[in-house]
């Protein structure tokens, strides 16, 4: 589904992504996390499939994606703040985004064309929802 996203994806166009379900993290393969975890999707499949690692969304979405299309994520899923594998994060307790300092800049062909990808993360549980509208009303 994402390689067909951003096959049809053009400069100008507006994707809306939503995913509503189980989200997961196994250990880090490829040293590129700063907590040695990888978040994950579980889909409906994953006993046969296998869970979807952020890394491949990465690959498959983030990196693909036409420059100039703005797309927006949304995550609701445990363990989705860093779903993305994003050069900014922004957790339950903060009112602003902050750089994600496990992110490999280095990955980015052109940073610039990064701008206009954003993730929106919630987890179902109050505390965190919590903490996202007090830093919503800040």
């Amino acid at each position: 589904a994402f390689d067909r996203i951003v096959q049809y994806s053009k400069a100008g166009d507006v994707v809306f992504i939503h995913y509503s379900g189980h989200g997961g993290r196994v250990v880090d393969t490829s040293g590129d996390e700063a907590d040695g975890y990888d978040e994950t999707l579980i889909p409906v499949d994953f006993q046969r499939a296998g869970q979807i690692v952020d890394d491949d969304l990465y690959k498959h979405l983030v990196k693909r994606m036409p420059a100039g299309v703005h797309v927006t994520v949304l995550m609701d899923c445990c363990h989705s703040g860093t779903a993305l594998d994003l050069p900014y994060e922004i957790d339950a307790t903060q009112s602003k985004m902050s750089f994600n300092k496990g992110f490999n800049m280095g990955l980015l062909d052109d940073p610039g064309a990064m701008c206009c990808l954003a993730i929106c993360a919630a987890c179902l549980f109050d505390d965190i929802i919590g903490g996202i509208m007090s830093g919503l009303a800040d």
